[in-house]
């Protein structure tokens, strides 16, 4: 089953992480999953700097290791990172020591950039971790969910739906996730611009988490 808007028992169930921010402000939260890799995430970041609107990257360790100037680049044109374990782990199929240590070696490679938050962010890849990962990780890490999925990543998601449905679902402090991956190249190209086209006519802003 798949949600565009996040459903509320998920964020009562466990309410220390980010699901959206609590704001009255005309404020998105822009975030992208998966890379950096060459061709989409500069396709972005390119976006990006046309409207002048800022975004957070969640990245994979091993692909800031192959890509390291893209995430250079994020970070010069006033992006955030945050970590995304290193190679993409399921929490649900790992266990906690072997996860702690898969996002500890991604967050080597985020200070390796310069990228020094005051408390670093963090996203689990398919949104999947177990309880015990979450009690040891919030105690550093600020655990960032979302409030907007916008299915990209979907081989059946039509461009056009994903761009109408993410915009349905988008609201005041909302979190929305597109990816910088493969899978969702084609819906990103189609969506994002329209997307953040649709909401700076309306009045809105973009910030970094």
């Amino acid at each position: 089953m798949f949600f565009h808007k996040t459903p509320a028992p998920a964020r009562w169930l466990f309410p220390s992480l980010l699901w959206k921010k609590k704001t009255n402000n005309k404020e998105i939260y822009l975030t992208f999953d998966d890379g950096p890799i060459p061709g989409l995430t500069e396709y972005i970041l390119d976006v990006l700097k046309d409207y002048n609107v800022k975004a957070t990257f969640f990245c994979v360790g091993e692909n800031i290791k192959k890509n390291k100037s893209i995430a250079e680049r994020a970070l010069r044109e006033g992006h955030r990172l945050g970590n995304h374990s290193y190679n993409h782990c399921n929490g649900w199929q790992t266990s906690t020591i072997d996860y702690i240590s898969n996002v500890v070696r991604c967050q080597r490679h985020l200070l390796d950039l310069h990228d020094h938050d005051v408390k670093p962010l963090f996203r689990p890849p398919y949104g999947k971790m177990k309880l015990s990962q979450i009690k040891l990780l919030k105690k550093k890490y600020q655990i960032v969910m979302w409030d907007v999925l916008s299915g990209d990543f979907l081989n059946d998601m039509e461009p056009e739906v994903c761009l109408k449905k993410s915009i349905k679902a988008t609201g005041k402090g909302s979190i929305v996730i597109f990816h910088d991956n493969i899978k969702a190249e084609e819906n990103v190209k189609y969506s994002l611009s329209r997307y953040i086209k649709h909401f700076l006519d309306k009045g809105y802003s973009f910030k970094t988490l």
